[in-house]
């Protein structure tokens, strides 16, 4: 059979039915006509318009600080492990490089993730009226937060105790390992997850 000929085919089993009765008197609901299934709305039907939502100007200055400082973050991660590394490796020798870089990662790390934290909140806050994505941009919080809880425990906490005792060490280690994992999931959720 010619493909012509299964086109046409084709095409008449699913063009409509002409000997319907008028369109006041149609059913409404599903009908089948042909292959296809349509669903006849009423004429008198309003369709709802979507809602425009306001935000305020300072939510895209917001939003671009908070992808910069989430532009920043891989560098930091990754000199933070270095560092890191190395002075775990033996403390008492560790060389000077690697303390004053560690250092000012983890300053650097608290400046970021507080600024990121606090635009990253005042812009959900301020698109609560937005339904699209948001389920995605709660998970995304989360993520972040957690991320925050273990860094802060992770610098305030341990990273006395871990100058006298190897266990504090690397737990301080595990936990930065954990916060900064839970932090790149949060990104990857927002990066890669498209949310219809």
């Amino acid at each position: 059979m010619p493909a012509s000929a299964v086109l046409a085919l084709v095409l008449a089993l699913a063009a409509p039915d002409t000997t319907m009765e008028p369109a006041a008197q149609t059913p409404v609901g599903p009908t089948v006509t042909g292959l296809a299934v349509a669903v006849r709305v009423p004429d008198d039907t309003v369709r709802r318009r979507r809602r425009a939502i306001e935000v305020s100007d300072w939510y895209e200055r917001r939003l671009r600080i908070h992808r910069y400082g989430s532009y920043l973050v891989y560098p930091l991660f990754a000199a933070q492990a270095i560092a890191g590394n190395q002075i775990i490796k033996d403390p008492g020798v560790a060389p000077a490089w690697a303390k004053t870089t560690h250092r000012a990662g983890a300053t650097a790390l608290a400046l970021v993730f507080t600024s990121n934290t606090v635009t990253g909140l005042w812009n959900l806050w301020d698109s609560r009226a937005v339904e699209q994505g948001r389920t995605k941009q709660y998970l995304h919080a989360l993520c972040m937060l957690a991320s925050d809880a273990g860094f802060t425990y992770a610098g305030a906490r341990l990273s006395e105790q871990a100058e006298t005792s190897e266990s504090k060490r690397r737990e301080h280690r595990d936990l930065a390992y954990a916060s900064m994992a839970t932090a790149l999931t949060g990104i990857a959720i927002m990066a890669f997850w498209n949310e219809e």
